[in-house]
């Protein structure tokens, strides 16, 4: 798998470079997902999000999602781009290009691997909105931070996790 396919940036996302990476004569579909920054989220107004990250495992666990696509749909190409640091209102937070000879497993090797993202990458968001802030859990909204916030290392700068049945989970 070519290293460039799968990134983190802390600039804005620029669709049409995603699209380009997995772009072939072969290909008779390419799917296009942005993940953008909304305003409202269960009733609460969000100003803006942080995204913070475990660098070498995210992009480990994004190479492993790809393949995992790439095992499932053998003829798609997949590349993945997030954004981290600070994103406003409708910022893109992440971009998913996906080509295949036909369009039926490209939109569904595009909607599984967002939902992988949200399983099992260690990229976390911090809301901030009228309310104040708050750390999110897991992508997917399943685990709360217990200590408000993804627990780190400071001495090591490195997040303290382990894995546990495919989720990332702090050592307590």
């Amino acid at each position: 798998m070519n290293e460039d396919m799968y990134t983190l940036t802390d600039q804005p996302i620029i669709p049409d470079e995603v699209t380009q990476k997995v772009m072939r004569r072969s290909a008779g579909a390419v799917t296009l997902f942005l993940g953008t920054v909304r305003e409202w989220t269960k009733g609460k107004r969000t100003d803006f999000l942080e995204y913070e990250a475990y660098p070498t495992m995210a992009i480990a666990q994004l190479k492993r999602i790809g393949q995992e696509a790439l095992d499932r749909w053998p003829d798609v190409i997949t590349a993945v781009t997030h954004r981290v640091g600070r994103l406003d209102i409708s910022d893109i937070a992440v971009a998913i290009a996906v080509s295949s000879p036909h369009r039926k497993a490209a939109y569904e090797a595009n909607e599984f691997i967002i939902e992988r993202i949200k399983q099992i990458v260690p990229i976390w968001k911090k809301e901030h909105g009228d309310d104040g802030s708050v750390w999110i859990g897991d992508q997917s909204g399943a685990h709360e931070y217990r200590e408000g916030r993804p627990l780190i290392d400071d001495t090591a700068g490195k997040i303290d996790r382990k894995r546990d049945d495919g989720r990332w989970r702090n050592n307590l």
